[in-house]
């Protein structure tokens, strides 16, 4: 169940971090790209966390965010190297995946590249990337694995 976790941390990775060079290459900073009546493609260099909080681009908090992602996904590791069940290799692959994305984007561009823009009668919800959402699927999975197995339902593994 490792390499299978470890296959879609890579997935995630990948497309990742091709999604950002294209818009990189497409998209100048805060240029926006209407894709439909709720959605736009926005290039947002991000140097702080979720929605942009604690953001101020000063290398300490840089380097800060990068130590606590890799150390999280490094106990996360250890998790997925332990678990035999589907669901939670799939999750933790995702989460991993995602932090792993954003942390080369820490190290190469000094911030988090962000560009998927979702709005609704003027308001927006703050820009994301492929690993945002990567991550948030998989907590998602995650929590549903745990919840499946409290409810005694039988695991969700191939063995």
């Amino acid at each position: 169940m490792f390499r299978f976790g470890l296959a879609i941390a890579i997935l995630v990775v990948a497309t990742d971090q091709a999604s950002k060079i294209v818009v990189l290459n497409v998209l100048g900073p805060f240029q926006s790209v209407s894709v439909s009546s709720f959605f736009n493609l926005v290039l947002v260099l991000n140097t702080g966390i979720s929605f942009g909080l604690f953001a101020g681009g000063d290398t300490i908090a840089r380097w800060f965010l990068i130590a606590v992602a890799l150390s999280i996904s490094g106990l996360l590791m250890r998790w997925l190297a332990n678990s035999t069940d589907r669901l939670v290799c799939v999750g933790l692959g995702m989460i991993i995946g995602g932090a792993f994305g954003n942390v080369i984007d820490r190290l190469v561009y000094k911030a988090v590249v962000d560009f998927l823009d979702f709005h609704l009668y003027g308001w927006h919800w703050p820009a994301f990337n492929i690993a945002d959402s990567a991550i948030t699927i998989g907590v998602v999975l995650f929590i549903l694995a745990s919840f499946f197995e409290r409810r005694g339902h039988s695991k969700l593994d191939a063995k």
